[in-house]
């Protein structure tokens, strides 16, 4: 309950700062050029402040563990597709090495992708190195700084593409995860 509580601290503080950020940011600009290339742009975004909290608030989702069956690649495939950003399943190791969905970014924002060869989770609150994730103690908030991780090697950081390639992606068996078919 300590680690539920901590975390919902985290997103709350996570989400006040994402949306004063918000508030104080100017509009984008409007592109020039032709509407295939617009609607390309459009569609291959970033997610949005609002897209970030719904990511972090799918993780406090307790139906989201259950089904995630006790593995850190599972439980993060769960959360974002709660979140409503579906992506083909990919193990800890795949997504290290990087998949369709996700572009590798230095900088990691609330919301994006924390992955070590082996072990992945999503970040919550950058300054502070904090990242959720199945622990050893089950679900819960965690420094990536901490000499744990640390031993484990650098973190690769990944940021979720809206509308980028899960076009291939199709329901397995009925079920609510998403495969990648290969033709």
């Amino acid at each position: 309950m300590r680690v539920r509580a901590k975390l919902a601290v985290t997103v709350l503080t996570c989400g006040m700062g994402l949306c004063h950020t918000w508030a104080h940011g100017k509009p984008a600009a409007a592109t020039q050029g032709n509407g295939a290339q617009e609607r390309h742009q459009q569609q291959n975004t970033e997610l949005s402040s609002d897209d970030r909290l719904s990511v972090l608030a799918a993780a406090l989702d307790s139906r989201i563990r259950r089904h995630a069956g006790g593995d850190c690649s599972h439980l993060v495939h769960a959360i974002y597709g709660q979140a409503g950003f579906p992506y083909a399943y990919a193990p800890s190791s795949d997504l290290y090495a990087g998949v369709d969905q996700f572009r590798r970014v230095e900088q990691p924002k609330p919301g994006d992708l924390i992955v070590w060869r082996g072990h992945a989770g999503i970040v919550v609150k950058p300054s502070q190195h904090l990242f959720y994730s199945f622990l050893r103690s089950g679900p819960g908030v965690d420094d990536y700084e901490a000499p744990y991780w640390k031993r484990r090697g650098h973190p690769r950081f990944y940021r979720y593409i809206k509308g980028d390639s899960c076009a291939r992606c199709t329901r397995a068996g009925g079920s609510t995860k998403l495969v990648k078919v290969t033709r």
